[in-house]
């Protein structure tokens, strides 16, 4: 399935159930970017008049917090530290590893949708540098084995579909 296409009547239900509650404007995004893993840029226009607020103010809001994307994602979203602690303990070898393993650069998706490579500041475990998180699972301590052995299990997950 293209994740470009979404259903476009289960939207509508998600925006139905805040209707009139301006201040549930990021709930609504996030349930939105949950069931659809982005916020389709054509669901600004309706959450904007269900809110009574400007399109730009959705907008607005979308763009400032970085976790709302407004393109799609892959199925698991690797994000490698880049932290102090994790640059320190060798996340710079880390993320060419992942580069070269998923084939993608900082901000891509591979073309099936599986796989998306972010970086961040900081994941919060810094006890466990160097790490990364696969969408909410977080990876510690890690290795060129250890992050072969992480990709490999999520890859085995595609093919279980």
């Amino acid at each position: 399935m293209d994740p470009t296409q979404f259903d476009r009547s289960r939207l509508h239900e998600i925006i139905e159930d805040y209707r009139d509650r301006k201040w549930a404007l990021i709930p609504l995004l996030q349930e939105i970017q949950e069931e659809f893993g982005f916020i389709p840029p054509e669901s600004i226009e309706p959450v904007s008049e269900a809110l009574n607020m400007f399109a730009s103010q959705v907008q607005g809001v979308i763009t400032f917090y970085s976790g709302f994307s407004l393109k799609p994602k892959g199925r698991c979203v690797l994000r490698v530290c880049r932290g102090t602690a994790c640059h320190v303990k060798g996340s710079r070898s880390i993320l060419r590893l992942v580069k070269k393993e998923l084939n993608l650069e900082e901000g891509e998706t591979s073309a099936d949708y599986q796989f998306t490579l972010e970086t961040v500041a900081c994941l919060g475990a810094c006890f466990l540098a160097p790490t990364m998180m696969v969408n909410k699972d977080y990876f510690g301590r890690l290795n060129p084995t250890k992050v072969v052995s992480v990709l490999g299990e999520y890859r085995k997950d595609k093919e279980d579909d």
